[in-house]
């Protein structure tokens, strides 16, 4: 048998359970049950005492993790290393700081990684996820219920992607609250992944937090990205899916979340809309239909909507997010008003107002340069405003 060094820190016990080969968390959680601790694990693992621990046998086979002492260093030398204003942490299940939301789900992680104001991930939370490729339109309105929701007390958690995450995350932030949002990544925290979102999760660290489950220098690898979502999922009392095809990454964190007893909600869309369509299932399946930020407050049997008297409210911010109702220049407002609310091919519009395909190109081009309308895959166009 190989031999294994013994923990020295408080974490390194936990690090060893997750480098043990075929071990996951649900494994480890019944071995530290069953022995009072991950280092009496660690020990019957060293010492090869099989008797009691389901697996273990399997895992002893192929427990050569000749690299785990380097991988203690490696967590040891990123966790006394942090970026000015920043603060590098290690949560394990027996740290005070664990969040009580996540040793509830299933499959609690064993080590959880903190980039940025290490304290504790507030209970009052939200998942707002969605599309990566998501319509300018779908990114306000995340923008939009995230910053509402963060002024009014609630914490952001999404996944830092492209699209809606980067998006949720912006308007968290721009509540300038504190710790008003939390990324869960599917990297070492010592990378950023999209590499678009470096200057975002910076902004994230100075005034929320980063968590990942994977040890320093993980590359982003398409099959950690799923096993995230459970932690968005875990951390939040409920989950808005704001834009999502049938096939996106956040119908898993919505379904995780349903599998957790969390609430699930969703924004509608277009019928023609396949950034809609996964909204649309959820919907059909149960998930709250949300058009405005009250229905999510309610949802959540959030105190401020019974707590202020009625004679404040008008003096209060707008529940409803807000968005831009002003119209194009004359010239195109007949293109404008062909294309409607839902996303249109080019033929459609060159038959509703019976002009030439040149002619409506022209006017479409002209107003997807003025910001007013954006082109969608497969050749259509929606409005933006």
């Amino acid at each position: 048998m190989t031999s294994i060094a013994t923990p020295t820190t408080a974490w390194e016990p936990w690090v060893r359970l997750q480098l043990t080969p075929g071990v996951g968390p649900r494994t480890a959680r019944q071995w530290v049950a069953h022995t009072g601790s991950a280092a009496a694990a660690v020990s019957c693992i060293r010492e090869g005492a099989v008797q009691g621990l389901p697996g273990l046998e399997k895992s002893l086979s192929g427990q050569a993790s000749g690299d785990w002492r380097q991988t203690c260093d490696a967590i040891a030398d990123w966790l006394a290393s942090p970026r000015p204003g920043e603060q590098h942490a290690l949560w394990t299940p027996d740290h005070p700081d664990y969040p009580t939301a996540l040793r509830d789900i299933a499959d609690p992680p064993l080590c959880l990684f903190v980039r940025g104001q290490c304290q504790p991930v507030p209970t009052q939370a939200v998942a707002v996820v969605g599309s990566r490729h998501a319509t300018r339109q779908g990114q306000d309105n995340a923008r939009d219920f995230s910053r509402t929701l963060a002024e009014r007390g609630w914490c952001v958690v999404s996944g830092l992607a492209l699209g809606i995450d980067g998006a949720a995350h912006q308007g968290a932030l721009a509540a300038r609250q504190a710790c008003s949002t939390v990324a869960v990544v599917g990297t070492g925290l010592d990378q950023t992944y999209p590499a678009q979102h470096r200057l975002l999760a910076d902004e994230i660290a100075s005034r929320g937090m980063l968590l990942s489950e994977y040890f320093p220098g993980t590359a982003p690898l398409a099959a950690n990205f799923p096993r995230r979502n459970r932690i968005i999922a875990g951390l939040s009392r409920a989950t808005l899916v704001v834009e999502a095809s049938l096939r996106s990454g956040s119908l898993i964190t919505a379904h995780q979340a349903l599998e957790q007893g969390r609430d699930v909600m969703a924004v509608p869309g277009s019928i023609h809309a396949t950034q809609s369509r996964g909204c649309h299932a959820l919907i059909k399946q149960g998930a709250k239909l949300v058009e405005a930020i009250e229905d999510i407050l309610v949802e959540l049997r959030d105190p401020w909507l019974t707590i202020p008297p009625k004679a404040d409210l008008k003096a209060s911010p707008p529940l409803t997010p807000t968005f831009s109702q002003t119209v194009p220049p004359d010239e195109h407002r007949d293109i404008w008003d062909a294309l409607g609310l839902d996303p249109a091919p080019l033929e459609t519009l060159c038959r509703r107002i019976q002009q030439e395909t040149a002619q409506v190109l022209a006017g479409l081009l002209a107003l997807e340069l003025g910001g007013w309308i954006e082109r969608l895959p497969g050749g259509r166009f929606q409005r933006v405003r």
